[in-house]
């Protein structure tokens, strides 16, 4: 994947060349191209997630985008929501998480394609949203857990999870991303997104790194077994399976 840097005014801007000219015809980066309103005038605008810091989905040619402005959480965000201490544009978690994905991208691995990433320099603090290509008619693995565990309220316990070949693909999934070298810091149920084909990707790549091997593999397992277990009542049951499909990719 080959990405490009540019500047318009205030703002800083990373992107594939390739994913703007096919969604819009040229591989002129619009200067609205971040901006809400600028896709709500065109009428493009197909949904909305809600969430720290509102997704916008919208139609990019052929293909949907999601549009995610980065957004603090816990008690930085009483000091401030969007703004971020400057560093230096390398520094920025939109260019990293934009590079990072690509990366990903280039070694075959099922992450969203990463369309563009812009930052907005103001003094001492930056503000930033990130561009990806939606995955079509994706759902959360939260979302399958805690429908499959609704549907089997009263009925077998081993019942109430999402599929055993869909849970081993999830954690053959992370143990691909492993291999790589990829410490998801926020790996959760929600950041494991399957398509109706049944095939996990993983998203959200901010503060991720590429680091050796070590005990952070673990650390991530067990931060999406916490995760797992606030969506079903019978949490062992998925997370054995995750952990199977884990086990014998590494074979």
């Amino acid at each position: 994947m080959r990405l490009a840097a540019l500047r318009q005014g205030k703002r800083r801007i990373l992107h594939d060349p390739d994913s703007v000219c096919d969604a819009l015809g040229s591989d002129h980066v619009p200067p609205g191209l971040f901006d809400p309103a600028y896709w709500e005038a065109e009428g493009r605008v197909v949904g909305r997630a809600p969430g720290r810091g509102e997704s916008l989905f919208v139609q990019a040619g052929a293909c949907q985008w999601v549009i995610r402005p980065y957004r603090r959480g816990g008690l930085a965000a009483r000091l401030s929501r969007e703004r971020y201490l400057w560093t230096g544009i390398e520094a920025t978690r939109a260019f990293r998480e934009l590079r990072l994905t690509a990366t990903l991208f280039d070694q075959g691995l099922p992450v969203p394609r990463p369309v563009a990433a812009c930052v907005t320099r103001q003094g001492l603090t930056y503000t930033a949203t990130l561009i990806t290509e939606r995955l079509p008619q994706a759902q959360p693995l939260a979302a399958l857990l805690d429908q499959h565990s609704g549907q089997a309220s009263g009925e077998n316990p081993g019942q109430n999870s999402a599929p055993v070949a869909l849970l081993e693909a999830v954690g053959a999934m992370i143990r691909r991303f492993h291999a790589a070298g990829l410490d998801h810091v926020d790996l959760n149920a929600r950041n494991i997104l399957v398509t109706p084909d049944q095939t996990p990707w993983l998203i959200d790549f901010d503060r991720c790194r590429i680091r050796p091997q070590g005990k952070w593999q673990e650390a991530n397992l067990a931060r999406l077994a916490r995760s797992v277990a606030k969506f079903t009542a019978q949490p062992d049951v998925p997370i054995q399976a995750i952990e199977q499909g884990y086990r014998q990719a590494r074979r």
